[in-house]
């Protein structure tokens, strides 16, 4: 079994949201188009790390202020199931600002990028009369990022942190539609 395969599997057991999965897919995509231009000999471990990042999203406990837990629950079961290593570790558990881990590594960077901007594509996909990932260019997410009104739930700061890896915006926002729009049958955009 693949480490993909694997995570998918955990992914089946823990998960109890179908957002949250389709969401772990589309980040898993964008990590993959991520690696293949910042990492191409790991894009399996990137896309791995995209995969799993969220794994613990159904059984941190977010009324009970857990959120700070967020990605160490989902460190925690990838280590008891064998899978990955320090940098998929570091990666998932610095994706949330909150557990306080910072992102060191460039695969813990870009995953940390494109978490949100998933979200935030979805979101801009939302607001088109068919629904259709197709409909969203490149330009609307640049414009999108820019009303206040429309990103006020989107980690804008952490999309913005990927032009540390050399990553332009504009260049990160086409990247990450291209690998989404390349699975929106399975994400149902």
């Amino acid at each position: 079994m693949t480490m993909r395969e694997k995570v998918i599997s955990l992914l089946d057991e823990n998960l109890k949201t179908d957002h949250l999965y389709k969401h772990s897919l589309a980040v898993e995509a964008v990590m993959g188009a991520l690696a293949e231009k910042l990492d191409p000999d790991n894009k399996e471990r990137w896309a791995v790390a995209g995969l799993a990042h969220d794994l613990d999203s159904d059984l941190v406990d977010y009324k009970n202020n857990e959120n700070h837990l967020h990605g160490i629950k989902a460190v925690e079961i990838l280590k008891e199931n064998n899978i990955g290593d320090q940098e998929i570790y570091n990666a998932i558990s610095a994706h949330n600002y909150e557990t306080k881990v910072k992102p060191e590594s460039t695969m813990a960077k870009a995953l940390y990028a494109a978490d949100p901007i998933t979200g935030f594509i979805t979101a801009i996909t939302l607001v088109y009369p068919d629904k259709k990932i197709s409909s969203v260019k490149t330009k609307s997410i640049t414009k999108r990022m820019k009303e206040l009104r429309f990103a006020a739930g989107a980690d804008r700061a952490a999309m913005s942190s990927i032009e540390e890896l050399g990553i332009p915006f504009p260049e990160f926002a086409e990247l990450s539609l291209k690998a989404m729009l390349e699975i929106s049958d399975d994400l149902g955009l």
